[in-house]
């Protein structure tokens, strides 16, 4: 089975859980008695705004393609803020940018010693401006 359709059925399962009726989406109310239901407090007004905000194609509903865009959407920004904050580990330096000397010092604390030369070679495979240094774009790059 792919890991898309594995993904689905989880989608899915999300669904059904908030989709007391049955009808395939989730409105105001049944996701406001969900959230209760799970020791949340959310009342109908923000419930109604929840859904509005990530409701695309305004039947005031959430569909298993609004589910899939909320779960996706969050996992990607949390990704991002891994590898802002691995980024900002190398960052020794504090300059906004990986160099050869502060992913040498990264290396030491790990307990590996790497020349500077040798730094500055796995730097230059991801260096995608030439300019001797890894931008946070850069390193996003070499992250994926």
């Amino acid at each position: 089975m792919s890991s898309k359709m594995r993904s689905d059925t989880h989608f899915e399962r999300v669904l059904s859980y908030f989709d007391e009726n049955g009808d395939g989406k989730v409105s105001p109310s049944e996701l406001r008695h969900r959230v209760s239901m799970m020791g949340g407090e959310l009342l109908q007004k923000e419930a109604e705004m929840a859904i509005e905000a990530l409701d695309s194609d305004g039947d005031g509903f959430l569909s298993l393609e609004d589910l899939v865009v909320l779960m996706e959407g969050g996992r990607e920004e949390e990704k991002l803020e891994d590898l802002r904050d691995a980024f900002e580990m190398y960052d020794t330096e504090r300059c906004g940018f990986i160099t050869s000397k502060s992913l040498k010092k990264m290396f030491r604390r790990m307990g590996d010693s790497k020349s500077i030369d040798e730094c500055r070679f796995m730097i230059n495979q991801f260096d995608l401006n030439e300019d001797g240094m890894l931008s946070f774009h850069e390193f996003t790059i070499m992250m994926h």
